[in-house]
């Protein structure tokens, strides 16, 4: 049961990946928090943008991000076997993720799907960019949550807690994420995410 978990958090986490770049990903361009002050620049990129593509990622992000929360869940339970207070730390952290970023990732499907449907004027702009920092607190509890999670699972391996060997600790949302920051890859987090899961799948 734990590794069927774990696969579907995998899983989850590539359809998420895929919804990040319904988002990022126009006809006429990559997406960037720079263009954001810039209307001109923004028009021109969202210009060809079928509305179908937010509204896509939204409602399979939803399904996607429910699907991971299997495998943060799985974890959590696991963990119980060897520190009930590591277990609990990451079952903290992987209700706060869950229960907000899958707000959150509505809202930035939301934002872009209202900015093309009020015709990408520069109020749409103002009007969605001002949406967005106001629901900012979804996507800061969010991760935070992760990162809580991340961190306990972290010093739990690497201190040698659980059965996994120390250098699985690698395998982690937080170091994983660090390694391909650099390259800012378009939802790197569902990435490492599902890689992470992945590999304890194969592991544990």
């Amino acid at each position: 049961m734990l590794k069927l978990c774990l696969l579907t958090a995998f899983i989850g986490h590539l359809m998420c990946w895929y919804c990040d770049c319904l988002i990022t990903y126009t006809p006429d361009g990559r997406f960037s928090a720079k263009m954001l002050n810039d209307n001109e620049q923004l028009s021109e990129l969202f210009m060809d943008m079928p509305l179908k593509r937010p509204m896509r990622s939204i409602m399979l992000g939803v399904f996607a991000l429910v699907m991971s929360f299997c495998g943060f869940l799985a974890l959590s339970e696991w963990m119980r076997q060897f520190s009930s207070v590591y277990a609990f730390i990451m079952l903290i952290g992987a209700v706060l993720f869950t229960t907000c970023v899958i707000p959150h990732h509505v809202i930035c499907g939301l934002v872009e799907w209202l900015y093309i449907k009020l015709g990408r004027t520069d109020d749409a702009r103002k009007a969605v960019f001002d949406f967005f920092k106001k629901t900012s607190a979804t996507m800061i509890v969010c991760y935070t949550g992760l990162l809580i999670f991340s961190v306990a699972f972290f010093i739990a391996v690497f201190t040698g807690t659980t059965t996994l060997p120390k250098w699985a600790c690698i395998f982690n949302t937080l170091p994983l994420f660090l390694i391909i920051s650099p390259f800012k890859v378009a939802g790197s987090g569902n990435i490492v995410n599902a890689a992470m899961f992945l590999a304890l799948a194969v592991l544990i």
